[in-house]
């Protein structure tokens, strides 16, 4: 039940993220700004994730674990109904600088909450079940949120998820078993957060998931004047990702509680051949299709081994590090997003998976200096452990 309720707290939060994305031109007329503009509504958004998360990770992390889920989803909520209120832009991006500052930091929180009601050995398969929360909501949340405000106004998909929120943070208060705060100092989160498995594991996962946005940014495009695929056809297909995404990310997870360094390889070593095998299998819809499908199957695949990986290094002080790599996939998807589209404006749509397939390379790399090579490497040296006082 404890799964199951930050489960949904996490679709929540993850919905807000990209739900403003279908609403641009409703908040450009509205608003009375441009669409290129209110697209910037979503940069705000993301370099609160990045920068203010690990900042609130790090300010409240000698706070009762229970008290603070719920008071970051009060935040969470705040923020969304200044945006469903807000009579100008400026206001709006107040708001959602608010939701984003909640957003890293409660999914930190909700990982590492998730991975204390489990047994050691079923940790991928709790960080799974959380993240699905994130991939339903690409699914389902942001592209029926997008659809309500074309019908009843841009607002209105802010409101509900104020109102959605508010009820998470009742479902919260009596599902969440009490958990007291963490016996560590600020210096533990700094110290396990700045530890070489640690960055290596951040920087794999930006360097990485950089290399899907770079293609799944301009799907769309793609499938349209490559594949000759109808808009309707593309909207489908873009469901397909998305089931997919939420199917591997519960296969990672289980596959990691096996291995966790054969996952995440894995992983990687197939997003780089299926980035490569695009700019050939557009040209065709049935294997345009099959790519689409195995793209999404593998998106998300990386977030349990390397959310694992960073919870066993980070000892008794995981919550900042955990943020960070949160964070890191935000900056991998805003990095891949704007080389993807300098390649695109050189009008070399087609092969945005070929530079995709280079960065996911380079994650993999990564791999295997973030990942021990021998079992008895994964287990911490006495002094790495935080102290507690």
């Amino acid at each position: 039940m404890t799964l199951a309720a930050l489960c949904v707290s996490v679709f929540v939060v993850g919905t807000s993220e990209y739900l403003i994305s279908g609403l641009l031109p409703q908040v450009g007329a509205d608003l009375k700004v441009s669409v290129g503009t209110a697209g910037q509504a979503v940069t705000v958004y993301a370099l609160g994730v990045v920068v203010g998360g690990p900042l609130v990770a790090l300010s409240t992390a000698r706070m009762p674990r229970k008290g603070l889920a719920l008071g970051l989803m009060l935040l969470f909520a705040a923020g969304s109904a200044i945006c469903a209120l807000a009579p100008s832009y400026e206001l709006l991006l107040v708001g959602r600088l608010v939701s984003s500052f909640s957003h890293a930091a409660f999914l930190a929180l909700a990982l590492v909450m998730a991975t204390r009601v489990v047994p050691s050995d079923k940790t991928g398969t709790a960080i799974s079940a959380v993240a699905s929360g994130f991939t339903v909501a690409t699914l389902l949340g942001v592209p029926l949120g997008a659809l309500l405000g074309e019908s009843a106004g841009w607002r209105t998909p802010f409101a509900i998820l104020t109102a959605l929120a508010l009820a998470g943070v009742v479902l919260l208060a009596v599902v969440l078993p009490k958990q007291p705060a963490p016996a560590t100092r600020l210096r533990d989160e700094v110290r396990v957060v700045t530890r070489r498995p640690v960055l290596l594991a951040i920087a794999t996962t930006a360097v990485g998931f950089s290399g899907v946005a770079m293609v799944f940014t301009y799907i769309a495009p793609l499938l349209t004047r490559v594949s000759g695929f109808s808009s309707t056809a593309v909207s489908g297909l873009l469901l397909t990702y998305g089931a997919g995404s939420f199917l591997g990310n519960l296969l990672a997870g289980r596959l990691t509680d096996k291995s966790m360094s054969a996952t995440v390889r894995g992983v990687f070593g197939g997003l780089t051949g299926v980035l490569v095998l695009i700019p050939f299998a557009a040209v065709w819809q049935p294997s345009a299709v099959a790519a689409v499908l195995v793209l999404g199957l593998l998106a998300t695949a990386t977030i349990a081994p390397l959310q694992g990986l960073i919870l066993h290094h980070a000892g008794d002080a995981p919550t900042l590090a955990v943020s960070a790599n949160v964070g890191a996939f935000n900056l991998g998807a805003a990095a891949g997003s704007a080389i993807g589209g300098v390649i695109v404006s050189a009008g070399a749509l087609r092969w945005t998976g070929l530079a995709g397939a280079v960065l996911s390379l380079a994650g993999l790399a990564l791999t295997y200096l973030a990942l021990p090579r021998t079992p008895s490497a994964m287990q911490p040296a006495e002094d790495d452990v935080p102290a507690a006082v």
